[in-house]
C-alpha cells in the first residue's frame, strides 16, 4: 500500500505536508494562507476537497493559520490536542477533535498516525509518526530543541522521515539575531541545528530507511548545501537512500515508501 508525503513547502513563513495512504489524504499542518494552500494542493494534483482530515502540530501560526477555515470549507476533520485547542480558542464539540499523546489517531483502514511530544517554545508540539497498517511507517518531525527517546524510539522503524534541520550554528552564532533569541532557538525548546538532526538521523538509521527530507531551514540561518552537507557527514556511507530538501516555496517531489527516488512535481 505504501504512504505518500508530499511537502507543499516548508519554513518560517509556513507549513503544511500531505500524508496519503489507499484513498485517504491527511494533511499535517496548515500555515499557509487558505487561497495559498489550495494553490499548492492543485500544483500537487490534489483537489481541496480530496483532504479528509488536518491534522495540527501545535498552535504557532507558521503551522496553524488557516487550519479552521479550511476544515470547514473542504469538509473536512480536524485534528489538534488540547493545549493547541485551547491557544486557537478551538471548540472541541463543534471545530475540531481532540487527540492526545501517544494515542493513535486512526483516519482510515489504510492511515493512522501517533503523535509523540516535542519540547518547543510555549507550545504542546508533537511529531506525527504515519502507518498504513501493513508495516510502512513515515515521520515528520519539526519545531523542537531536542528528541526525547520516545521520539528516538519511534523514528528507529520509519521507512522516511521528514526532520527539520533549521539551523547551522555557525550562522547563527555570527548573525544579527540578540543573544535572547540566539539561546531561545538553540535551547530545548527552540529547533534542530543541521548537526542534531545528523545526529538524530544517525541513531535511527536502519538499512530500511528509504528517503529523508530535510525541512523548517531557516532563511537567514541556514542554506540548503550546508543542511544537506552536514548531515550527510554525520550519517555517512550507511545511508543509501535519497535525500531531499524541503524549501519554503513548493511542492516540488513526493516520496512514497517502497521507493527511494522522489517523484518530481512539474510546475505549469
Amino acid at each position: 500500500m505504501g504512504i505518500g508525503i508530499t511537502h507543499l513547502g516548508s519554513g518560517s513563513r509556513g507549513n503544511a505536508t500531505i500524508v496519503s495512504s489507499g484513498n485517504c489524504n491527511v494533511l499535517v499542518d496548515c500555515g499557509f494562507s487558505l487561497k495559498q494552500t489550495e494553490k499548492r494542493l492543485s500544483i500537487a494534483g490534489f483537489e481541496a476537497e480530496s483532504i479528509d482530515s488536518i491534522v495540527i502540530t501545535h498552535h504557532h501560526k507558521d503551522h496553524s493559520g488557516s487550519a479552521l477555515r479550511a476544515a470547514k470549507k473542504w469538509g473536512s476533520n480536524l485534528y489538534c490536542n488540547m493545549g493547541t485547542a485551547k491557544k486557537m480558542g478551538w471548540d472541541l464539540e463543534e471545530e475540531c477533535k481532540m487527540f492526545g499523546n501517544l494515542e493513535r489517531v486512526q483516519f482510515s483502514s489504510e492511515l493512522s498516525m501517533l503523535p509523540v511530544p516535542v519540547p518547543h517554545d510555549d507550545a504542546d508540539n508533537v511529531a506525527l509518526i504515519a502507518s498504513d497498517g501493513s508495516g510502512d511507517r513515515a515521520a515528520i518531525v519539526t519545531d523542537l530543541g531536542e528528541a526525547p527517546q520516545d521520539l528516538i524510539k519511534h523514528l528507529s522503524g520509519c521507512k522516511h522521515i521528514s526532520i527539520e534541520a533549521n539551523y547551522d550554528h555557525q550562522r547563527l552564532v555570527s548573525g544579527p539575531y540578540p543573544d535572547s533569541l540566539k539561546r531561545r532557538i538553540t535551547g530545548r525548546g527552540g529547533h534542530l541545528s543541521n548537526r542534531q538532526a545528523g545526529d538524530i538521523l544517525l541513531e535511527v538509521l536502519h538499512e530500511d530507511l528509504e528517503s529523508i527530507v530535510l525541512c523548517h531551514l531557516s532563511e537567514k540561518n541556514n542554506a540548503p548545501h550546508l543542511a544537506e552537507s552536514e548531515v550527510l557527514m554525520a550519517i555517512g556511507d550507511e545511508f543509501t537512500g535519497n535525500i531531499s530538501i524541503s524549501k519554503q516555496l513548493g511542492p516540488e517531489f513526493s516520496y512514497w515508501t517502497g521507493q527511494s527516488e522522489p517523484t518530481n512535481i512539474a510546475v505549469a
